[in-house]
């Protein structure tokens, strides 16, 4: 299976603070690709090394076999890397098709009487992740759990080949995440997607292969069962919490 990224050795600093120390990550073209660990363990900013949205201090990241280390966010996005934030990045202003007319057309809102062919482009985005009626609903209209299902077609508009996901669960009730669970299994497999969360049962639901930080570092990566199942995982990070994700009698 061909890698579509890789991070070697990679460091990342704020000042005296080391938030990251020589991670080493791969990712394969189609994987769903979790990202766990405790707060403070460096998930999010290994983000935004992806993403070029901040350079590492050291070490360096490839994207579809180039080294990408020094792209600017622009260069990576028309690379085909896209990405969902933590905290919504929608414009509440515009309407929920206006919001990914400007994925579609790189900037540029498209006017009410478009061609036929890009209003497809918006309905089919829209109707992918649940929000087919919604189209002249303003944004700031919409619930959160809304929000989070357009920042998921706004990031899958641009057609992106590696999709980053930022606790996409973080919020929404036990019905929504189901929901969640269900439009991120529905993302074709030729788009890979490498998300941070922190509920477990999303994880275990949608991920076919996850890596721990713990401490800045890769502490362990592999199948869902196979980290699950880690000793190392369970004494450092979740204290048992493993044994118990889908019912499973807990452990020490």
């Amino acid at each position: 299976m061909i890698d579509i990224l890789r991070c070697h050795d990679v460091h990342h600093r704020y000042g005296a603070l080391s938030v990251l120390r020589g991670v080493r990550l791969t990712v394969a073209a189609g994987e769903r690709h979790a990202l766990i660990g405790p707060n403070g363990a460096g998930k999010s900013t290994l983000l935004k090394l992806i993403a070029g949205e901040e350079r590492p201090s050291g070490g360096t990241v490839h994207y579809r076999g180039r080294d990408v280390t020094r792209d600017p966010v622009h260069r990576r996005a028309r690379a085909g890397i896209g990405r969902s934030f933590q905290h919504s990045t929608l414009l509440g202003s515009l309407t929920v098709a206006q919001n990914v007319s400007l994925a579609l057309t790189g900037g540029r809102v498209l006017a009410r009487r478009t061609d036929r062919h890009r209003r497809a482009e918006v309905a089919a985005a829209l109707a992918s992740v649940g929000l087919e009626g919604q189209a002249e609903v303003p944004v700031a209209a919409l619930s959160y759990s809304q929000c989070r299902r357009l920042e998921i077609a706004v990031a899958l508009a641009a057609r992106p080949q590696l999709l980053l996901l930022d606790e996409p669960a973080a919020g929404m009730s036990g019905e929504e995440r189901g929901g969640l669970v269900e439009l991120l299994r529905g993302v074709p497999p030729t788009v890979t997607i490498v998300f941070v969360e922190h509920d477990l049962d999303v994880v275990f639901d949608v991920a076919t292969r996850v890596s721990v930080l713990h401490l800045g570092t890769v502490l362990c990566s592999g199948t869902p069962e196979q980290v699950r199942r880690s000793p190392e995982v369970q004494q450092a990070y979740l204290g048992g919490r493993m044994e118990e994700v889908h019912g499973e009698p807990g452990g020490a």
